[in-house]
This record gives structure tokens, sequence and C-alpha cells, in this order.
């Protein structure tokens, strides 16, 4: 970057008070320029190109946040890592002091840097491009950001109704299926959004544990239809790699609750992730462990949609992955849904005696049934779950069309330009 005494840039950085931690920006950014640690997603100054890849995405606009800077003074990671909070604009006596006049600071734009020759070449691919950033054009509206930080009321009390586990006891893994019931307060959400649960206490520091963000896994409605509740799949990792003993902040305290505890509540989030309204509309979802949390919820809606009468037909697809049966969230509540409900295709990569299978695997198999809904605008593809997912998901909905013959640019660009293939990994 040019670094000339007195040049202004408009410096991209994230607001840490608002911010729910959930990896979204540094899953999307093209270029590497958004980092975290244990408390801060922050942006590198020397890295963004000002793309704004990451900017629709967001579930809660903390990261669409710029400051007038001269450039030898940009704020570093370093910096940003320490935050609690944005700091404001500079004033203009700031600026003056800095050298920088402010008409100078006013005329500002980002201004990408210059990128060394090795990344002009050709660039690998990046399965975030064809990620929508809008929803469905019938999906329902989406309300968002009713509480937090910044919102009039910060948080609201929900009451843990239920907690079950839904996979068989292991030693390095726990996942549990939660109910939360806000009463007569409203809190309106829609399959595929997010919400983020405040852990009580202090961490480490002494300072309030920040928002940790759940995919709701129960259908608008709630969890018992006509009920002001939700539903949360929360997996707890109780080993590391080495065998040693793990306890999460956020999964622990939920993974915890017993019926009758009450929970702060921030949200809802995400207003693309959203499924289709039309009743003919064909559903693909392509999952992993608790990344089957929204897919649930849009099954579970169409299942109500379909015994009222209301579905027309819509194609209803799951490709589900885990390391085996027994961590596979919900896996008895799959094998009950009607075959001629839901197409259900499940893979275990760590099945004794078997060869490791993986979704993308399953969804080459199913290539002939896949390729169609590629081509038709009424289809819809939802990938949630790990992010080393992604890729490999993607790269296998290219294969399946450039086996059929079709160009997959031009199938890419309609997905992502017609909010028909959305992406949630973390």
């Amino acid at each position: 970057m040019d670094m000339t005494e007195g040049a202004v840039i408009r410096q991209h950085l994230i607001d840490p008070e608002i911010c729910i931690r959930c990896n979204t920006c540094e899953a999307t950014c093209p270029v590497g320029a958004i980092t975290h640690d244990s408390r801060n997603y922050v942006v590198d100054a020397d890295k963004c190109n000002f793309c704004m890849a990451c900017v629709p995405p967001c579930p809660t606009g903390s990261i669409d946040n710029w400051r007038s800077m001269p450039k030898v003074r940009a704020y570093s990671v370093a910096d940003q890592l320490t935050w609690d909070e944005l700091p404001g604009e500079l004033s203009a006596e700031q600026l003056a002091e800095a050298g920088v006049a402010a008409d100078a600071a006013a005329a500002a734009e980002p201004v990408a840097p210059v990128l060394p020759a090795a990344a002009s070449g050709e660039a690998a691919f990046n399965s975030a491009q064809y990620g929508a950033t809008l929803p469905p054009w019938s999906a329902a509206h989406a309300y968002t950001n009713l509480y937090g930080p910044k919102a009039a009321q910060k948080t609201i009390t929900a009451i843990c109704t239920g907690n079950v586990r839904v996979t068989e006891v292991g030693k390095d893994y726990d996942t549990h299926h939660i109910v939360l019931d806000f009463g007569a307060t409203p809190f309106p959400v829609l399959e595929g959004q997010s919400i983020g649960i405040v852990p009580p206490g202090v961490d480490a520091n002494g300072r309030a544990h920040h928002p940790r963000q759940y995919s709701i896994a129960s259908p608008r409605n709630g969890e018992r239809p006509g009920y002001n509740n939700l539903s949360l799949t929360i997996k707890r990792v109780l080993e590391d790699h080495q065998g040693k003993p793990v306890r999460g902040v956020g999964s622990n305290y939920m993974c915890d609750l017993q019926v009758g505890d009450k929970v702060q509540v921030i949200g809802p989030f995400g207003a693309s992730f959203l499924m289709p309204n039309h009743p003919r509309s064909h559903i693909v979802m392509i999952c992993t462990g608790t990344g089957s949390a929204p897919m649930r919820a849009m099954t579970e809606w169409r299942r109500r949609m379909r015994s009222s009468g209301k579905l027309e037909g819509g194609k209803l697809m799951l490709f589900f992955g885990a390391r085996s049966k027994e961590e596979l969230p919900y896996f008895g509540p799959l094998q009950n849904l009607p075959k001629d409900f839901i197409d259900i295709h499940l893979a275990f990569s760590r099945t004794p005696g078997q060869p490791k299978r993986y979704v993308q695997d399953l969804m080459r198999e199913r290539a002939a049934d896949l390729a169609p809904l590629l081509q038709d605008p009424d289809a819809y593809f939802y990938v949630c779950g790990l992010k080393a997912m992604e890729e490999g998901v993607v790269l296998a909905l290219r294969d399946v069309a450039v086996n059929a013959g079709l160009d997959w640019e031009t199938v890419g660009a309609a997905l992502k330009r017609d909010g028909r293939l959305h992406l949630e990994t973390y």
C-alpha cells in the first residue's frame, strides 16, 4: 500500500460490541484479510482489498463499519484485538494533527492494496463466491436484531423447557436438543435463522462472555406448534484430539441446562439462509453434525405443510454426514420420515470396516437427480456444517453440472444471483 505521509483511507473495521463471532466474515473473505482470536474478529488493513464480499452475509451488521484514517496510523490487527468497542471517527483536529485535511477525509475512498505478482495468476477455486447473499424470492420476511447490545432491549429472557441428548453417549462428543420458551414476549423466527446465547459470568479477564451463536432447529410456529418457543441443536466437545478434557463455555452451559433455567438471548439473526415459501419449490439440504439444525427446521415446516395439505409436491432431498451413525443427531427420527416425503442419504466417514464416505460422494452418486435441480429455478440448495465440507460440496455441484453438459460458471452465477445456493459453514 502507498504509505505516503498524510494520505487517508476508509479503514474497514468490525464492531466488537455487536459481533457474535459467527465466523461468516472470515469464511467469506477471499483474500484472508479477516482473522480472530478468542476475543475479537478483526480486519487486516494491509490485506483488505475492499471487495465487500463479507458485508452482505454478516447477520448483525457488525462488519459494515468504516473509519477515515491516515494510512500511517491505520489500526493494526494487534490494536483491534484489544477492543471492547469500536473507536469513533477521528475529529477534524486529530486529522489535522496527522496532516490530513478535513475535505480529504470526507472524500476518502477504500483503496485496494497492490497485490504481489504471484497473486495475479489463476485464482484457486473459491466456493464462497457462489454462495447467495439474497434469500429466495418467496421467502417470508425475516425479523433481525430485535435484541442485542445496540437494540432498545439488550436481551430477552427464555426459559428452558426441554433438554435431551440426541446422539448416543460418547467420550468425546455430546449433542443435545434444547427447547427455549419465550412466554408472552414476541420473538419471531424463521427456519434458517440463528440466535445468540449470552453465557452467565465473566471470562478470565473479568469481561462478560460474548454471545455464542446457534442455529434454530425448529420451524417458525415453534418446536411445539402454536407455542412461543424454539429449539437448538448443540454439540459440546468433551475431549480434544489428544484426549484431554475440554469444556467450552457456551456449549457446556447450554448442554447442562435444567428445565426451568433462565437463559439470556439476543437476535434473531440472518436474512438470507431462508427457505422458500413457494409450495412447489424443491429443497436440497447438505449438512454435517449440528449443521443439521436448520435442515431439521425446514424439514419439519415442510412436514407440517404436507399434513395440512398445503404442500404441492416440492422435492425434498437430504445429504447428511457424520463420523458414525452414533454421532448423527436425530438418527432415529430420520428413519421414521416417509420415503415419499424426503429422499435421505447418510454418509459415515468412520464406520469400522467400511470405506470413508462423505456427503459429496453421495451427491456425485445422485448426479442424475441433482443435475435437473441445478437447472430448475424453483430448486434451492442449502449447505451447513464445518467449513472443511464447503469446498467439497460446491465442487461436487460443479462436477454434476459439467458432467451433465452444463456450463458451471453460468449455473454457479445463477445460483448466487437468484438466491438458490446458501452456504453457512463454520
